[in-house]
Formats: C-alpha cells, sequence, structure tokens
C-alpha cells in the first residue's frame, strides 16, 4: 500500500504544480492587467495635459493678438495728442479772423506761429522735409511730373519744387513733384 500512496504523493505534487502554475499565470495576468490599467490612466493624465496646454496656448494666443490689435488701434494716440493743440491753434486763428479786428498781421503771425508748432511736432516725430532743388533726380525720393531743357545745369538734376516731399525715420511717406532738367 505504501506503494500505492507513494504514486498518490507524485501525483499530489503534480497536482500542486499544475495548480501554483495557473496561479502564478493568474498573478502574472493581473499584473499585466494591472499595467495595462495603469498607463491608460497615464494615457488620460497625459491626454488631459495635453488639451489643457493646447487650451491655454489658444487663450495666450488670443491675448496676444488683442493686445497687438490694440497696439495698432491706438498707435498714434500720441501724436494725434499733440496735433489737437495744433487745431485748437487753429480755431483761435480763425476766430481771430472773423472778429471786427481788421488788422491781418496778428493773424498773419498766428498762422505762422501754428504752422511752426506744427512742423516742429512732425519733426519730434521724426518725419523730415526731403531737399530737392538743386539736388540729383532719385526716383525713390521724387516724383518726376514736368521735365525741362536747361544750359546751365547737368541733366537729370530737380529744377523746381511743386509740393514737398517727406521722410519719416529714413522712409519716404511721400516723394517730392518736381520738375528735372534734361
Amino acid at each position: 500500500m505504501e506503494e500505492n500512496k507513494k504514486p498518490d504523493v507524485e501525483q499530489e505534487v503534480t497536482d500542486q504544480q499544475a495548480e501554483e502554475t495557473p496561479v502564478v499565470e493568474e498573478g502574472f495576468e493581473l499584473s499585466a492587467e494591472a499595467e495595462v490599467e495603469k498607463l491608460k490612466a497615464d494615457l488620460e493624465t497625459a491626454t488631459g495635459n495635453h488639451m489643457r496646454l493646447q487650451a491655454e496656448f489658444m487663450n495666450y494666443k488670443k491675448r496676444v493678438e488683442k493686445e497687438k490689435a490694440d497696439i495698432y488701434r491706438f498707435a498714434n494716440e500720441k501724436i494725434v495728442r499733440d496735433l489737437l493743440d495744433v487745431l485748437d491753434n487753429l480755431d483761435r486763428a480763425l476766430e481771430s479772423i472773423s472778429g471786427e479786428n481788421t488788422d491781418h498781421s496778428n493773424v498773419l503771425n498766428g498762422v505762422e506761429m501754428i504752422r511752426k508748432s506744427f512742423s516742429d511736432l512732425l519733426e519730434k516725430e521724426g518725419v523730415k522735409a526731403i531737399d530737392a532743388v538743386g539736388q540729383p533726380f532719385d526716383p525713390n525720393m521724387h516724383h518726376a511730373v514736368m521735365t525741362e531743357p536747361k544750359d546751365d545745369c547737368d541733366a537729370d538734376v530737380v529744377i523746381e519744387e511743386f509740393q514737398k516731399g517727406y521722410k519719416l525715420n529714413d522712409r519716404v511717406v511721400r516723394p517730392s513733384m518736381v520738375k528735372v532738367s534734361c
């Protein structure tokens, strides 16, 4: 009978090994499932972070665009304020003409002062007149509307200016309208 028990013991050992093996496999499967769940949770977290960052970036982009639009919209505010002072002086000059005062020398002096203050304001903002008469013709700074043959000067020299040209910080804002010798 011992012999019969011996195979039973071996059988029990084999059965235990068979039962333990699936337990190990199940444990392995559980850790794989746990790993998958952990990766899913990490993916959800990363996706949430990505979505938040994307939303923050879009809000930042909108805010910067609005600030940029405001800068463009109000960029000239300072010069407009300064121009309003010139406008006030012109209004005063017009009021003095409409009055009973027939002495126009005061009006002329006032208009000259307004022109000087306006010219000073433009110069302060970087606007400069283009010197044209006697200068060689430059199509970047001059707009030739007439030509005239002249014996006493070289060809392609500005001999008369019909309308002043201006530059703003070395960029031509309006070219001078000129007559050029040929």
